[in-house]
């Protein structure tokens, strides 16, 4: 458990290749939360398994469209998406490497590797991750009977290998927040004090298929700058169904030029059959739309300017959660880490969250949200200010306060 960039890639390499070189004709698996992370990060990347047997001259073959690696020994690697959980079934192993297991979207992925580990006297696996609180981690790093052994370390003690700008700017940015503490120097976070949404709140909702869906959207929160510093461009995928419950189907925020999240959020748009794309204009104003008719000129844009801040329009979803209305197919580690992390008095922009919040207010009515803000204040007869319930006259204009209950009454 350890910071980004901390080392954990080349120390599992390292590891892995050398069961492999020792034990002759042997079975390893590499799993990572998707197939191109198994492939671009753990065999390809700087400090992959690639590069490691090439130096010391063992690698007989790379299959990089079927993802196994063969060694001149015999033994065999292959690589497995942990998106696919059912792609366990069958293959058995002498051991494996999981790569961010705490980013796994399926934790059945887990459970259906530990059924293929039954080759040799004693089979083992190396986990690297970044932690973050899910239970499957908690119950790894809880073990008392000695089957788990936990190597810690933080981003900066890799500090002789890592770019001087890039620790500068992450110290900066991260420094003695609570993000910097899971992500900078690997801990396990609890519940953040003041945050909208707690992981038990998200598990407790968790599915892993969603029903037949009357509405899926993509709702895309666009960074304003594309530089060394700029945030993501939130792209999220949520549907609805005829019960009003909402569903979080994709998390595809990346850093990237215009054309490159336009690009993507249509091709997103086409995976998913979705009905319309939903696009802040508060500050790309019209650039957003503009970029994506760039890429296709039919597309179904829905322009959506907030006109409350991010608390306002992030707490009624909040309680849609609450209420057991939303849920998340499957795991969304970064999405859950924001929304678990940030609360409304932070001066960051949390760009999964509000492209969330942007699908769910529409997904599931203005009526919604409407009435969330019903529920907290009472209304000026006069000058239709809304103030808290415990006021009794209006501090604008001096008017007695009448209730949501009364102005309903008034108006049938």
């Amino acid at each position: 458990m350890a910071g980004r960039g901390a080392g954990k890639t080349r120390t599992a390499a390292e590891w892995l290749a050398w069961e492999a070189i020792r034990t002759p004709n042997t079975r390893w698996a590499i799993v990572a939360p998707t197939f191109s992370d198994a492939r671009d990060t753990c065999a390809e990347g700087e400090s992959g398994v690639i590069s490691i047997l090439s130096r010391y001259r063992m690698l007989a073959h790379w299959n990089r469209s079927m993802g196994e690696i063969l060694l001149n020994n015999g033994s065999r690697i292959k690589l497995f998406s942990a998106d696919q959980p059912d792609r366990f079934r069958g293959p058995q192993h002498h051991g494996a490497w999981c790569d961010e297991l705490a980013a796994y979207r399926y934790s059945d992925a887990w459970d259906q590797l530990q059924f293929g580990l039954r080759l040799g006297s004693k089979p083992r696996i190396v986990i690297t991750t970044t932690p973050r609180p899910m239970p499957l981690i908690r119950m790894l790093a809880n073990r008392t009977d000695g089957t788990v052994v936990i190597t810690k370390g933080s981003t900066f003690d890799n500090a002789a290998n890592l770019a001087p700008s890039a620790l500068l700017e992450l110290q900066a940015r991260y420094n003695n927040t609570r993000l910097g503490r899971q992500e900078l120097y690997g801990e396990i976070l609890e519940d953040t004090e003041g945050a909208l949404w707690t992981k038990g709140l998200i598990d407790r909702n968790r599915l892993k298929k969603a029903p037949a869906l009357s509405r899926i959207v993509v709702s895309i929160d666009p960074a304003v700058t594309n530089n060394q510093t700029s945030d993501e461009t939130g792209i999220i995928v949520c549907g609805s169904d005829s019960a009003g419950h909402g569903y979080v189907l994709g998390d595809y925020s990346f850093k990237g030029s215009p054309l490159d999240w336009a690009s993507k959020a249509v091709s997103v748009f086409d995976e998913w059959k979705a009905d319309s794309i939903l696009v802040e204009v508060n500050q790309g104003g019209d650039m957003v739309s503009a970029v994506l008719k760039q890429i296709r000129h039919s597309l179904p844009i829905r322009e959506v300017r907030a006109h409350i801040g991010k608390r306002l329009r992030a707490e009624p979803v909040a309680a849609m959660y609450e209420q057991g209305r939303i849920h998340h197919i499957g795991e969304f580690a970064v999405l859950e880490d924001q929304m678990t992390v940030w609360t409304p008095n932070d001066s960051y922009s949390p760009d999964r969250i509000d492209a969330m919040v942007q699908a769910f207010s529409n997904l599931l009515g203005s009526q919604n949200v409407s009435n969330y803000f019903n529920a907290l204040a009472n209304f000026c007869p006069k000058c239709g200010l809304p103030m808290p319930k415990s006021m009794s006259h209006c501090s604008k204009c001096g008017s007695a306060m009448i209730s949501v209950a009364e102005t309903q009454g008034q108006l049938i």
